[in-house]
Parts: structure tokens; sequence; C-alpha cells
């Protein structure tokens, strides 16, 4: 099947670009396998080459894989990674990982290049995109900086991984997949295991949230935007 015809195209995401743009990226690059838990790139690495995901789910993280360690972000389909290292000739600012059995389309640094220069929609994606991950980066930074409790703070971030990786329901909230332990969620929101655990808990109990089958459902994000 190819990207034209692919169930998780999204709007706003590069490969919702038009058919016959995608059609030549097509033709720059393969598709990939990925099993759970594998490697993709390192933090620090020459970017030679990005990836569009096409299924699965990747974590984003910076720091020493020996050391402290923290999670930027969930990326799942649509998601183009490595955009900014290629356009800049530099290194991969942050590591990434599979949590899930995942298909990406890597396409070589000179062969993405050529393509750019080609097709000015793609070139307009490509800012798109940029901005977006500027987005992602800033939200990261108010929700560890400007949020006071950890309610909020993980408030936030369940809002942020709907938005990232979600569907909206047609009664108004959003389901995502349950990708991170209760560990990594307190290190992204700045808080213990125990706590997390604690306030979801606390979340299911109002009404606002349900997690079954691995999935969570937002009922009311309005009220988590209110925490924050």
């Amino acid at each position: 099947m190819g990207c034209a015809a692919c169930s998780n195209r999204r709007p706003g995401w590069f490969c919702s670009l038009g058919s016959a743009v995608l059609a030549d990226l097509e033709l720059a690059t393969s598709t990939i396998a990925l099993p759970a838990q594998a490697a993709l790139f390192t933090q620090g690495e020459d970017a030679r080459c990005l990836y569009l995901i096409c299924g699965g789910y990747l974590k984003l993280t910076a720091g020493r894989l020996q050391d402290k360690q923290m999670i930027v972000r969930v990326a799942g389909p649509g998601s183009m990674l490595g955009l900014y290292a290629v356009l800049s000739h530099g290194v991969y600012e942050v590591s990434a990982e599979s949590l899930t059995a995942a298909q990406l389309r890597p396409v070589e640094r000179d062969r993405f290049l050529v393509f750019l220069r080609t097709h000015k929609e793609a070139q307009m994606r490509a800012v798109q995109c940029i901005c977006q991950e500027y987005r992602f980066a800033l939200q990261d930074a108010c929700r560890i900086a400007l949020a006071e409790t950890v309610a909020a703070r993980l408030g936030r971030l369940l809002l942020e991984l709907a938005h990232q990786i979600g569907e909206h329901l047609d009664e108004g909230g959003f389901r995502f997949p349950l990708l991170l332990t209760h560990e990594e969620m307190a290190s992204m929101a700045c808080t213990t295991r125990e706590t997390v655990t604690r306030t979801l808990g606390q979340f299911r109990k109002e009404g606002w949230i349900s997690i079954e089958d691995s999935l969570v459902t937002l009922h009311e994000p309005e009220r988590l935007q209110t925490l924050c």
C-alpha cells in the first residue's frame, strides 16, 4: 500500500502532502520494520537520514544512556523524525526508541534535500513540521515550569499525548494508547511513580478519564485543562 492510500495519514503531518508529491517521496524511500524496544538512532549521531513513521510509536529521549534521561515526547504515525537535524546538517538532538513494533520510511539526507528543492509544497510542510516541533518543546517547558501542582502537570501531559498521538472522539473527548509506564510519566511530570498512580486514580474516580485495554480515554478534557 502506498502513502496516498495509507489510513494513518493525518492533516498537517508530512504524509498528508498531495498524491503527486507523495509519489515522488515514495521513490526516494523504502519501508523498514522496527521491533518494539529497539533503538532507531542515538543522540549525538550524525543525522544522515530522517524517518517518516508509517505505523507504531516511538519515544524520543534526551540525556545520556547510562545516566538520567528525559522523555521529550511520544511520536506516532505521520511524524517525521530527525527533520531539523537533517536540514541543519547536524546531529540528532534526541534518541529514538520504539515503544511498539513500528513501520518507517527512512530518507537519506541528500535525497531528501533534492526532494525539497523539487517540491514547494514539501518545503512549506517541512517548515510547518519544524514549527510543530517548537510547539511541542514549548508545551514541555510550560508543563515543567508553569504547572504548580502534580495534578496540573499530569493533566497537561495527558492533554499533550491526546493531541500528539490520540484520536478525537465524536462526543468531544480523546482516546490514545497507554504507551508509557507510570514511572516514565512521573519523569515527564517531575514527580514520583506512586504519585502518578494515585493521581490517575483520582482522575478516574472523578470520571474525567478511563483506562481500559491499554487505552486512555479523556472524557472531560476541559476539566484537565482547568487544572493547568
